[in-house]
C-alpha cells in the first residue's frame, strides 16, 4: 500500500489552485482533499460537506478547546480550520492528503506534522495578474477584492518558507509541475522510516 502524505498547498485567492488540483487529479493517485470548517455562512451554491463544513462560532470554539484542529485561524471575522479526524483516517489509508490553507497554516502543519509534509506556493506569474483574474471572476465585491490583494501582498513574502513555488501562467503547464509535487510529496519519508531503513540496511 502506498504511504499517507500530506501535501500543503497555498497562494492568494484567484491563484487557481482548485482547477490545477481538478486537471491532475487523474495522475496523482488517491487523494483526500482536506475540507476546512467554518464559522462563515454559505455562498450562494455551496454545499456543507463539499465546499466546507459549515458550523456555528460557540461549536467552532468547543472543538478549539478539545483540541479537534490540526489548524486553525481567524479570518475576516471568521474562523476556519481543519477536523485531525478525517485527516487521520485519509492517512491510514495511505492517500494523499491535499490541504488548501493560507500561510499562517502551513506554519502550524509544519510544527505538527513536518515529517510527512510537503508543501507548494502556487501563485499567478505577477500580481496584476491576479488582480485581473480577481476582477474576471466577477463573484466579490470592490472592498473584498483590494481586500484580497493586500492579504496576497503580505502572502507573497513567505514563499521562502515552501518546498516549491508553481507558477500558474497556463493551468496545463502548472498541473504538470503540480503532479511531479505530488508524486515527489509521496516520495518524502519520516524520520521513523528512516530509522527502520537504516536499521534494516545495517542487519542485511
Amino acid at each position: 500500500m502506498q504511504r499517507g502524505a500530506i501535501l500543503v498547498l497555498s497562494g492568494p485567492s484567484g491563484a487557481g489552485k482548485s482547477t490545477i488540483i481538478n486537471a491532475s487529479s487523474d495522475e496523482i493517485g488517491e487523494y483526500y482533499f482536506s475540507i476546512s470548517t467554518t464559522t462563515r455562512a454559505p455562498r450562494v451554491g455551496e454545499e456543507h460537506g463539499v465546499d466546507y463544513f459549515f458550523v456555528s462560532k460557540e461549536a467552532f470554539e468547543e472543538d478549539i478547546k478539545a483540541g479537534n484542529f490540526l489548524e486553525y485561524a481567524q479570518v475576516h471575522g471568521n474562523y476556519y480550520g481543519t477536523s485531525l479526524k478525517p485527516v487521520r483516517v485519509a492517512l491510514s489509508e495511505g492517500k494523499l492528503v491535499i490541504f488548501d490553507i493560507d500561510v499562517q497554516g502551513h506554519r502550524l502543519v509544519r510544527a505538527k506534522m513536518n515529517d510527512i509534509t510537503t508543501s507548494a506556493f502556487i501563485t499567478p506569474p505577477t500580481l496584476k495578474a491576479l488582480e485581473d483574474r480577481l476582477r474576471a471572476r466577477c463573484t466579490d465585491d470592490e472592498e473584498v477584492i483590494v481586500g484580497r490583494i493586500e492579504n496576497a501582498k503580505e502572502e507573497i513574502k513567505a514563499v521562502d518558507e515552501y518546498d516549491f513555488t508553481i507558477i500558474n501562467d497556463t493551468v496545463e503547464k502548472a498541473a504538470k509541475e503540480f503532479v511531479i509535487v505530488a508524486k515527489a510529496a509521496r516520495l518524502k519519508q519520516s524520520s521513523e522510516d528512516e530509522e527502520k531503513f537504516i536499521t534494516q540496511w545495517l542487519s542485511k
